[in-house]
């Protein structure tokens, strides 16, 4: 409780100002923004724009990449505390992408490819057979699934007759509030009558 009261976030915010390539948030940002987020935006461009060239750099660029991430999956523990780490994995991800370097290609024509193609049958075997028993999985659960399923449709039709219900009376409300101003100035106008023969009357 005593950190809300104190200059933390103040002293956090000027060291990132004063040093902000040294900070391990902005440059996981960076790794981020330069490794995923600018080859989607590559990727959809390739893919709008029809250009086989294009889409070919992409699909190797994510073969790359994938491969990398997941030796990082499982070397992230061991490597990460390093200093420089994560200024070594931008630099990285720059080169694969620059085309003066053509980093993705190289790892995929000299170590990705040769790799897969001699593991190829190895691999599409381990694969078949775990969709096989994902296929398995999924059969013997079918009447979990459709309660699931049911709930899931009963829940949604639930919150949309709420909806459609409220929506119905507000315009409900809406339609009678003008009727009744009629019968209100109905209604004055018996009272001032009534009140005019009354004092005829008197009169």
């Amino acid at each position: 409780m005593a950190l809300l009261g104190s200059n933390l976030p103040g002293e956090v915010g000027l060291r990132l100002l004063r040093c902000p390539v040294g900070s391990n948030i902005v440059i996981r940002t960076a790794c981020c923004s330069v490794g995923v987020a600018l080859p989607v935006y590559s990727t959809f461009k390739a893919i709008e724009r029809k250009d086989q060239n294009a889409q070919h750099r992409c699909l190797v660029y994510w073969a790359a990449y994938g491969s990398f991430s997941l030796i990082e999956v499982f070397s992230d523990k061991l490597i990460s505390w390093c200093p420089m780490y994560y200024h070594l994995k931008f630099a990285f991800l720059v080169w694969l992408q620059l085309p003066s370097t053509d980093g993705a290609k190289k790892i995929y024509v000299n170590h990705l490819r040769p790799f897969l193609l001699k593991h190829q049958a190895k691999v599409d075997q381990i694969l078949g057979l775990a969709y096989n028993e994902v296929v398995k999985l999924v059969s013997s659960h079918q009447a979990e699934i459709q309660v699931v399923r049911n709930m899931v449709v009963k829940i949604s039709g639930t919150g949309s007759g709420h909806r459609i219900r409220d929506a119905g009376e507000s315009k409900g409300s809406s339609q009678q509030s003008p009727a009744e101003e009629p019968a209100a100035s109905s209604a004055a106008e018996l009272d001032q009558s009534d009140v005019d023969q009354t004092e005829g009357h008197n009169a």
